[in-house]
């Protein structure tokens, strides 16, 4: 089949792909999930990170108008374990964690739902190294993202994982100044592998596919008041190279994708925290992606728990 005709094909086909966090065109990262003191990883001990929420959008083709028939509604529930050591890297803390999602995800395309629930894809970091001043705190790592989620080859209505592996540089500051103003933001780059099981439809030859590249960040900035914080938080993501094909990469389909389906995203919305004296954090926020190319476009609510053993 010509490139071209493959494309036409597959636009049936991938519409929909991506996990319980609303993600398309293969996100394995729960953007937004990160805000306050995103920089200022804790000091060394055990902890337990709750993220509970919900997202809704519609699809949107590469000039950000809408796909008809291709939306998403999704719950998801990801748990987060955090060790922090004594031991010193560069003049840093150590640490490494390991995060759980789960999901349960439906998916409408041409008028067509399916709702599915199970793993997501989990993350590992072997590799926390967090440094601190007095106002300024700073973090780098790296994910490595595992393709542990529910996958269906030839119906991404039914798949919450990407069934791809993908490593992850990331670099988080949180600037908090003495009058309680804090601005943080998390800056990572998803580098990712093929998807060697994909098809076309069920029972289909298996084809490669490549999701590209992708830069993204979630940020807050906002005033602390005595045990709590208010301000504004969100995300942006911008994939920096092209979704291929058996190699090559995916022609326009108007009113579905532009040419390499390059997605991009941008968020906004309110945040609150509060810490109790025993320092456990309760966030709740909301988040409206105000654009969205080659995505879904929708609003996230998430209620996050940070618990200190």
């Amino acid at each position: 089949m010509k490139m071209r005709q493959i494309s036409a094909a597959v636009a049936l086909a991938v519409l929909a792909t991506g996990s319980a966090v609303a993600k398309e065109g293969g996100d394995q990262y729960p953007n937004g999930a990160e805000g306050w003191l995103a920089g200022a990883v804790p000091p060394p001990g055990n902890y337990f990170l709750n993220y509970f929420g919900h997202y809704s959008g519609k699809l949107r083709d590469g000039d950000g108008d809408k796909v008809p028939g291709a939306e998403v509604d999704a719950w998801f529930e990801a748990m987060r374990f955090i060790k922090m050591t004594d031991t010193k890297i560069l003049g840093g803390d150590w640490g490494m964690h390991l995060v759980v999602p789960v999901v349960q995800q439906r998916v409408k395309l041409g008028g067509d739902g399916k709702t599915v629930t199970g793993l997501g894809d989990i993350t590992f970091n072997p590799i926390i190294i967090a440094w601190h001043t007095k106002n300024l705190h700073w973090t780098v790592a790296m994910d490595i993202n595992m393709p542990t989620g529910k996958y269906k080859s030839g119906d991404p209505r039914k798949s919450i994982g990407t069934n791809y592996w993908s490593l992850e540089p990331i670099f988080a500051a949180t600037w908090l100044s003495d009058d309680g103003w804090e601005v943080s933001g998390k800056f990572m780059y998803n580098i990712k592998r093929k998807n060697k099981d994909f098809r076309l439809a069920p029972g289909m030859p298996k084809m490669d596919y490549e999701s590209g590249d992708d830069f993204h960040m979630d940020y807050v900035v906002g005033k602390h008041f005595g045990p709590w914080a208010v301000g504004l938080s969100g995300y942006y993501l911008k994939q920096t190279e092209n979704d291929k094909l058996e190699g090559e990469t995916l022609p326009e389909v108007p009113g579905v994708w532009s040419r390499g389906r390059k997605g991009e995203v941008f968020a906004i919305g309110p945040s609150v925290s509060y810490t109790n004296k025993s320092g456990t954090m309760f966030i709740a926020q909301w988040q409206h992606e105000t654009e969205a190319e080659n995505r879904f476009r929708g609003d996230k609510a998430l209620f996050k728990l940070v618990l200190p053993f």
